[in-house]
């Protein structure tokens, strides 16, 4: 210390920044304003905000401030790596890092500072485990997962055990930081076997979480508990078990919580879960309304589903094995936890007794879901027993003491319940293989100190000091290492030693022995045992009495000083349930809760012990002398906590401790909020802060020799430089520059130097630097002002020769311009009076125009005006003329139409009279039945057309079938003359007559084209006229359509008419019994039928003339009107009334039997229907029949005109067929209409034989007598009369059906005007198109050149001519691959014949081979194939795949083990055996995958068989026949095709066989270029220039580091690795295609391991790594540029990291740098720049930080980015691959195969 402080004052002079105190910030910046000297009282200061300040110092006041490191180790991720360490230097080091980088993970030496963020952070995904994996710890950024991989790599190369110790307060994070360390165990080292061990680990989790975690102030999941977790490794460190040890439950939460705290989380589960059906025995409902559940006053946790979180606890039950049986049991425990709670006891009225309510519904629950006796339970629960040597006396208790008691046991329920379920995980956890290693995870309470501390805080604070002990031991041991190592002299180390505050707590006569000692005194109290600890530990330094209490102590730990309350101590201690409730339990029915207490007495102390006296005592008999208790029965709380902590401590004293510091930043959990004052009383009591502490003692400082070398150069001489030995070179400089050699010491590897030392060569080398730019800048500035002058001297020469040259030419420029001027006056002049002139003369002339205009028009408007009066006299003398006549015309009809009115009634009257008399109704009738017998006589013709029409066809389809016979047998006799050489001249001759036709149809093409061209003129002069005569006849249409909906509503009106008539008929009908009301109605209805047909025909001529008239003038007539209104009305009274009496009729109607003649007819149809239908199947077979047979005989002239007479008359029978259709379409209308009429005439028969049809009666009402002779009629007539042949019904059903077969008619005659009207306007607008195209060519055809007019035609004329010839080429393809098809067939048919007669003489003796494969001539006779046997197909296998070498072909032509197997496959196909094909191919593809698997490393290997897959592959495709794949086949290769198999199936087959060794290839490839990339890409030096400027003086802390040199691979290994790469796939044949793609492939995962690696380690985000990336990548794509890669799409792979290596190049201070890099990195996501960003670092101090400020604008500026949020690359994505088709330019008849092969049973074809 006095050497640190002489070196301080040396340094403390001006402008010196330090750190002073500060009570609200703990520590403040500062700035030294004026020199200090030592032993002056004032230092004066200036804060950052300009505040001056006299900071005192002396003895008695302060201390030399601390002073601040300098900027560029600010933000270091190794505290230890800080110049200055001291307090104010850590904390402000990790409140950059955390606030303004958001790091939230610091080194302390060993520890690992982990600071919570209160915010989900993208930092822990299986990316980011994939890259700390394999690293050591100081290279990547400090991360959890770093210590879990030093961890797991020492464990692998020490093989001893390790642990990893987790602690921090409540809320810190300690749990999660637990739970990710755990998963990148089950990541990094899972399980060999299927039997996921490492879900089950991470499984537990939730488990441990719902069971013991709770919410509290601090946190929202906090641990209540502490635990060690123990991952068991095997030998090959795959995970194979785990174990759980847990330490201290809170069990007090179980029945008490404090404000805005919750109880345990499973309760709040289950109840939130209380609603589903396998619940509702648990009698549950909201947590609210239970005790132990709402003492906090809130249930919920903000962002909480208690509801989902529960279905994750059972489903992490069911992972590990708890069946539903046994989770039930768990639940209906914690139900009865809750119900316990509710019971209710009531105090008696002399307060030492106690009872429960009768009937108490909790109580009820509780014995219920644990399967014990009420009585006895709702007994004990008040009472209590005690046990003398004598008697045993039960003794009542008090209210309080039965609610004490009551919690107890609800506590201890719960305890005994978590410590099964932690047994039962263990269970699930344990294997039974054998556990070569572990590591632990220590999940433990950090140190608390609140304002009230109980026995709890005192357990927990006792834990921590030993770990504190156990911490400070493991630091020093690693620092003497680390001297002894280096062989650097050992001064002993004084650090702290917490030994006598742990000989206060836990040696003899400590405070849990007088603890322990107290809880065994019968009387024994919390003020007597606080009493005792005064007496006996008073001289004690770290115990102490509090002033003002003498029921709490202080214990001074090595944190800070606490006080604890003594109430509560022995209670807790002592952890007393009554034994009587414990027995009750013991006999419960539930078999789960009565195994959980089989051995509580081993578990906790019965309280036998007296109480003080009480009024009422039930005195027993003594039983037999109670057994003597166990020792164990006396084991307390506190003495068990102290043998775990213990048998902890030898555990981790056992292993290679790894710790881990959780921070808690602010206390209202507000994200990346730094609060100075809570952060130091962690760090003081975590341990951080005595870390520094020893490491300052010593050397914390430490460099290799080439760091140093390369950081300090500057530093040495020249003369220095020379000498090779950089050990001596460092020792020289240093005891140049440092004269005290206790600054420093020299090691083997490391210099070493005390704290400060570094700051101190740090200021030498910067002011070594300031002066080397001072000199610099005056020689530029120098050099720059030299240049300038000789710039401006140049200058003034060069404007001097100008400046006389200017004056010169303006001279000569003036003598020009006065020359010219006079030129200008002349010509100006002469202009001027010539255009005097010309406006005079043009003034005389217009107004001499104007003159004579206006005399003219004055003319013409008189001319005009007399025009005008003779048009007014004409029109007016004819409109008055035309009025005259008008009126005298008018005057005519009025008169005619009183006179034909006149008539007209009498004529009515004569008429009425004739629609009485019978005779008129039978001629109605006769008429109606002479139709019905031409209908039924014209049905007849048609059935007769019809069957004769049948009859022809039937004819037509025998003489079409022996006509196809003959063809088939004429076919058949052509094929049997005709040989192979035959067929091929046929088939040349079929091609010259398709070409000839092709050339006809191309002439006849430039015919149709000239005589188009010779219409395209008339087109368009008869387009005007089409158009006229499309709009005339689009007006007649519409009138002959309007004249027909005319005729069809007088129709309709008729037919409606006649309807009610019928309607009117049917009401009477025979039976009907009618009362006086309803005979009265219809008979006042009864003047309705005398209403005849002459009446109505007069109503509508009167509607009609009221039509033409208008309604102003038929308003005049008002008689007429008065009789249309009376009519409406009686129309409208009948339509109701006659409705219903129609519906009843239909219903009678439809219950007829129909008559034979109609049953006769319907069948009649039915067959003729089945008939035609049948007919016309059989024309479409035979239509089909006759145009394949057509198809396959095209070549035949005679077979073509047949094929086209049969189509015609096919065509001719099935127009005649429609015919028929339609005719019986009619037919059927027909019979229909006759058989309804037959029926009503049978009916109206009946109906007229009743005798009861009998209407003579008079109308009764005589209100509707009057109504009805007011009427259209004058008498009312008798209907009975009138009817009483029926005929009238008879003539209404004729003229109901004439009347539909009209309104059909009409309706299909609209329709079919419709629908002409409709293709009118088509071809009209058609033409309107076609018109409107031609015009626009036309016009764009005139508004051309000729020559672009002729050139325009003749390019429209070859489109066109080109289409056509497309047409016709698609058909005439079409016509060549139907050929092609049969010939093929008829080839297989051909060639089944001889294999049948093969296969039935006996089989060939196997000749012997003698010919040589290896003679290199080729066969006259060889057609490119392999013949070889059966039983040598093993052999084949074998020599071609299994034991193939690619070295063995390597001279020979690439891929030829795929060109043999497929000579093979084609000499199979050739002798069309399936089962030699299926089985060499299955072959093949087995014996690939199995040397593929067994070479699975070997990229060679791989690389040689996916060449050769492919290729196979390949050839499958090239020689299929398919036309798509033979467009660059040789007519030889074309013969080659196979001719009987196709072997698709085959090639997916292989397709899918060379995806997956594709895909093997890259991962072989990536395997073997994982651990070049980080060395070569950001480690190697290629500019070595840039070695000088590296910030290379940081510690390597990881000792992972021992005994393993850095990664030596260069850039160009890299390089030549991935050229290796591409010659070993170009020699074996791999397509350039492919082996581009696995090119692209492995710059992707050099992308994305580079980028990865820069994300995640501060010490290569500096500028000079910016360029020193971008030159590695310049250099690879030269490479891919030198490989012809540069469009394999490889470049685009790695511009992430090209646009990484920019933004650490480029300037980040200003908003246009934001913008700049915004538009620069498109390539990176947000996450990822703002990353770089945080992580960049200034190589020096003349380089500036990157701001906060700048920072938030680029964040502000890419927030409208849709980018995934993702920081890391995906280090395991893979690209589609894509095999394109290459066909091989070798023929097969060509390729040899070389003897080394040892193909010899293998037979040329």
């Amino acid at each position: 210390i006095i050497k640190l402080n002489i070196f301080v004052c040396v340094l403390v002079f001006q402008y010196t920044r330090v750190w002073i105190p500060d009570p609200e910030d703990v520590w403040r910046a500062a700035e030294i304003i004026k020199d200090y000297k030592e032993g002056e009282p004032i230092l004066y200061l200036k804060l950052e905000d300009e505040t001056p300040l006299e900071y005192r110092i002396g003895p008695k006041d302060n201390a030399l401030p601390f002073l601040r490191n300098p900027d560029i180790l600010v933000g270091e991720n190794d505290l230890t790596a800080l110049s200055y360490l001291h307090e104010p230097a850590v904390l402000h080091n990790l409140k950059v890092r955390f606030t303004e980088s958001n790091h939230i993970y610091t080194y302390c030496g060993i520890v690992l500072v982990a600071i919570n963020p209160y915010e989900q952070l993208q930092i822990y995904g299986e990316e980011v485990i994939n890259a700390y994996s394999g690293q050591n710890m100081g290279d990547m950024d400090p991360h959890i997962f770093a210590v879990a991989e030093e961890a797991y790599k020492q464990m692998a190369r020490d093989e001893r055990n390790q642990s990893i110790i987790v602690s921090g307060e409540s809320g810190a994070g300690k749990t999660v930081s637990a739970k990710y360390a755990m998963r990148f165990f089950a990541t990094v080292g899972g399980s060999a076997n299927d039997t996921n061990v490492e879900e089950k680990v991470l499984a537990s989790s939730p488990i441990m979480e719902a069971i013991g975690n709770a919410k509290t102030t601090r946190n929202d999941n906090s641990s209540r508990f502490g635990k060690y977790i123990q991952i068991g490794f095997d030998r090959s460190y795959h995970i194979i078990g785990a174990n759980m040890r847990t330490y201290l439950l809170e069990k007090s939460r179980v029945v008490f919580q404090a404000e805005d705290e919750r109880n345990y989380h499973i309760f709040y589960q289950l109840c939130a879960s209380a609603s589903l059906p396998e619940f509702k025995d648990l009698a549950l409902t909201s947590a609210e309304d239970f005790i132990f559940t709402s003492q906090g006053e809130n249930i919920f946790i903000e962002g909480v589903n208690d509801a989902e979180d529960f279905e994750k606890t059972r489903e992490a039950f069911t992972l590990l094995g708890v069946n539903d049986s046994n989770q039930s049991s768990i639940f209906r425990i914690i139900a009865s936890i809750l119900h316990l709670g509710n019971v209710e006891i009531c105090s008696e009225r002399d307060g030492d007794s106690c009872h429960i309510l009768k009937n108490d519904p909790h109580l009820a629950h509780f014995c219920q879901l644990l399967g014990v006796e009420l009585e006895q339970m709702e007994h004990w629960l008040c009472h209590r027993k005690l046990v003398t040597t004598s008697e045993t006396y039960v003794k009542n208790m008090s209210r309080k003491q039965a609610a004490n008691a009551r919690d107890a046991l609800a506590k201890h329920i719960y305890a005994h319940m978590f410590d099964w379920i932690v047994e039962y995980v263990n269970k699930s956890l344990h294997t039974s293989s054998k556990q070569h290693s572990f590591i632990g995870v220590l999940d433990i309470y950090g140190f608390e100190t609140f304002e009230i501390n109980s026995f709890e805080q005192f357990c927990i604070n006792y834990a921590n000091e030993k770990l504190q002990q156990q911490f400070n031991q493991h630091v020093f041991k690693l620092e003497q290492e680390e001297y002894m190592k280096e062989q650097i002299p050992w001064t002993l180390i004084d650090f702290y030693d917490n030994q006598p505050c742990i000989d206060v707590i836990e040696a003899k006569l400590g405070i849990l022995d007088l603890l322990d000692e107290e809880c065994k005194v019968p009387k024994g109290t919390d003020q007597n045992w606080c009493q005792k600890l005064f007496d006996r530990l008073s001289s004690s330094v770290h115990f102490q009495k509090p002033r003002m209490s003498n029921t709490s102590f202080i214990v001074i730990h090595f944190a800070d000083k606490v006080e604890y309350q003594c109430d509560g101590f022995l209670e807790k201690n002592r952890d007393t349930v009554y034994e009587e409730q414990i027995n009750i339990l013991k006999a419960s029915k539930f078999q789960l809760m009565a195994d959980l207490f089989q051995d509580t007495n081993k578990d906790s102390s019965i309280s036998t012990s007296s109480s003080s006296k009480s009024s009422r005592v039930n005195v027993r008999a003594s039983k037999p002398t109670p057994k003597v208790p166990n020792k164990e029965h006396r084991k307390t709380v506190g003495h068990q906590f102290r043998s775990s902590l213990q048998l902890l401590m030898e555990t981790l004293n056992a292993t290679t401790p790894h710790y881990v510091r959780c921070i808690k930043p602010n206390d209202e959990k507000e994200a990346f909020s730094f609060e100075s004052r809570r952060a130091v009383q962690q760090l003081r009591a975590c341990g951080v802060l005595e870390t520094i502490r020893i490491s300052a003692a010593g050397y914390p400082s430490r460099w290799t020799y080439p760091d140093f070398f390369n950081r300090y150069r500057v530093l040495m001489k020249k003369s220095d430089m020379t000498i090779g030995d950089k050990k001596l070179v460092c020792r020289n400089l240093l005891e140049t520059l440092v004269k005290d050699p206790d600054k420093f010491q020299f090691g083997k590897t490391k210099i070493f130097f005390r704290a400060g030392q570094v700051a101190y060569l740090e200021k030498l080398r910067a002011d070594k630097f300031r002066s080397a730019c001072i000199k610099i800048q005056k020689t530029v500035r120098g050099w720059l002002q030299r240049v300038r002058y000789q710039k401006i001297r140049k200058s003034a020469i060069n404007l001097q020769r100008y400046g006389r040259g200017y004056m010169a030419r303006r001279y000569a420029e003036q003598l020009r311009l006065t020359r010219a001027a006079l030129i200008f006056q002349k010509q100006y002049r002469m202009v001027r009076e010539r255009r005097d002139y010309l406006r005079v003369r043009q003034a005389v002339v217009t107004i001499q125009a104007f003159t004579r205009g206006t005399l003219t028009r004055r003319i013409f408007q008189e001319f005009l005006l007399h025009h005008k009066a003779m048009m007014i006299q004409k029109h007016v003398r004819g409109w008055l003329t035309r009025r005259k006549f008008r009126r005298a015309r008018n005057a005519a009809i009025t008169i005619q139409c009183a006179y034909r009115r006149m008539r007209a009634k009498r004529e009515l009257k004569q008429l009425k009279i004739e629609a009485r008399s019978a005779q008129h109704l039978k001629k109605l009738n006769t008429g109606m039945e002479n139709k019905i017998v031409q209908l039924q006589r014209k049905m007849d013709d048609q059935t007769n057309d019809l069957k004769t029409q049948n009859e022809h066809l039937v004819v037509a389809k025998a003489s079409l079938g022996s006509e196809v016979n003959k063809l088939q047998k004429e076919l058949e006799m052509m094929r049997s003359r005709q040989g192979d050489g035959s067929q091929l001249t046929s088939l040349q001759d079929e091609l010259e007559k398709l070409r000839a036709e092709l050339q006809e149809a191309h002439t006849h093409m430039k015919k149709l084209e000239e005589k188009h061209s010779n219409e395209k003129m008339g087109l368009e002069q008869v387009r005007y006229q089409s158009l006229k005569g499309a709009s005339q006849s689009v007006g007649r249409v519409q009138a002959e359509l309007d004249e027909e909906r005319q005729r069809y509503q007088n129709l309709l009106r008729e037919f409606s008419r006649l309807e009610q008539r019928y309607d009117n008929l049917q009401e009477f009908q025979p039976g009907h019994k009618r009362n006086n009301s309803t005979q009265s109605s219809l008979e006042s209805d009864s003047n309705y039928p005398s209403i005849s047909t002459s009446e109505l025909g007069d109503t509508d001529d009167a509607i009609q003339v009221v039509e033409e008239m208008g309604v102003e003038k038929a308003a005049m007539d008002i008689g007429v009107f008065m009789k249309l209104q009376k009519r409406v009305r009686e129309l409208e009274q009948e339509r109701k009334r006659l409705q219903v009496n129609l519906e009843k009729m239909e219903d009678q109607v439809n219950c007829k039997v129909e008559s034979e003649d109609l049953a006769y007819n319907s069948l009649k149809r039915q067959e003729l229907e089945s008939e035609n239908k049948k007919l016309k199947n059989d024309l479409n077979e035979l239509r089909k029949a006759i145009a394949d047979r057509a198809s396959q005989n095209s070549s035949s002239n005679e077979l073509q005109d047949g094929y086209n007479l049969l189509l015609g008359q096919l065509k001719a029978a099935n127009e005649e067929l429609e015919v028929r259709k339609e005719e019986v379409l009619i037919l059927r209308t027909e019979i229909v209409s006759a058989a309804h009429q037959k029926e009503e005439t049978t009916n109206q028969i009946e109906t007229n034989n009743v005798p009861e049809w009998t209407n003579s009666k008079k109308p009764i009402d005589k209100e509707e007598a009057v109504r009805a002779y007011h009427g259209l009629c004058d008498k009312a007539s008798d209907w009975g009369y009138l009817n009483e042949d029926g005929e009238l019904g008879l003539a209404y059903q004729g003229l109901k059906q004439v009347a539909r077969l009209l309104e059909a008619q009409l309706q299909s005659q609209a329709r079919k005007h419709e629908d002409e009207l409709a293709a009118f306007n088509t071809q009209i607008e058609l033409l309107k198109d076609d018109i409107e195209k031609k015009q626009e060519m036309l016009n764009h055809t005139m508004s051309l050149s000729p020559e672009a007019q002729v050139e325009y035609s003749v390019q429209q004329e070859i489109t066109r001519l080109t289409n056509d010839n497309l047409d016709l080429k698609e058909l005439v393809e079409k016509l060549e691959k139907n050929e092609r098809k049969l010939k093929k067939q008829l080839r297989i048919y051909m060639k089944k014949v001889p294999d049948m007669e093969a296969s039935s003489q006996p089989t060939k003796a196997k000749p012997q081979l003698t010919r040589q494969v290896t003679v290199q001539r080729r066969e006259k006779d060889f057609e490119g194939m392999l013949e070889y046997y059966k039983e040598d197909e093993a052999l084949l296998v074998k020599t071609l795949i299994t034991d193939m070498k690619p070295n063995a072909v390597s001279a020979t032509v690439p891929c030829l083990p795929a060109y043999i197997l497929f000579m093979c496959i084609r000499h199979a196909d050739y002798i069309n055996d399936d089962q030699k094909v299926h089985s060499l191919l299955t072959s093949t593809i087995n014996a690939i995958k199995k040397v593929l698997k067994k070479n699975n490393n070997d990229f060679e290997m791989t690389s040689f068989w996916l060449a050769n897959t492919s290729r196979l592959l390949h050839c499958l495709k090239q020689y299929s026949g398919d036309e798509a794949f033979m467009t660059q086949n040789t007519a030889k290769q074309n013969e080659h095709c196979l001719k009987n198999f196709d072997l698709a199936e085959y090639r997916q087959v292989l397709s899918d066989l060379s995806i997956q060794i594709y895909q093997q290839l890259i991962k072989v490839a990536e395997h073997m270029m994982q651990p070049m990339i980080v060395s070569a890409m950001l480690e190697s030096e290629s500019i070595p220039s840039l070695a000088g400027v590296k910030p290379m003086g940081y510690r390597n802390r990881s000792s992972s580091m021992d005994g393993e040199g850095p990664g030596s691979y260069t850039l160009e290994a890299l390089i030549r690795q991935l050229g290796q790469f591409h010659s070993v796939m170009g020699e074996h044949g791999l397509d350039p295609e492919i082996a581009g793609q696995v090119i692209r492939q492995l710059f992707y995962s050099i992308n994305a391991v580079t980028l990865n690696n820069l994300l995640l380690r501060k010490d290569v985000c500096s500028w000079s790594t910016g360029m020193q990336l971008r030159y590695n990548i310049s250099q690879m794509e030269e490479w891919l540029r030198g490989k012809n890669l540069h469009q394999s799409g490889a470049v685009v792979n790695i511009e992430p990291v090209i646009q990484a290596a920019q933004l650490l190049q480029v300037k980040k201070k200003t908003s246009q740098d934001a913008e700049a890099i915004c538009s620069l990195c498109t390539s990176l996501t947000m996450q990822q720049i703002v990353k770089i960003l945080n992580l960049y670092t200034p190589l020096n101090e003349f380089e500036e930080r990157v701001t906060v400020s700048f920072i938030r604008n680029i964040q502000n500026r890419l927030q409208d980015r849709n980018d995934v949020p993702m920081l890391l690359v995906d280090t395991k994505h893979t690209f589609p691959v894509l095999f394109p088709y290459t066909p091989s330019a070798l023929s097969l008849e060509t390729l040899h195969i070389p003897a080394n092969l040892s193909l010899d049973f293998l037979t040329r074809v």
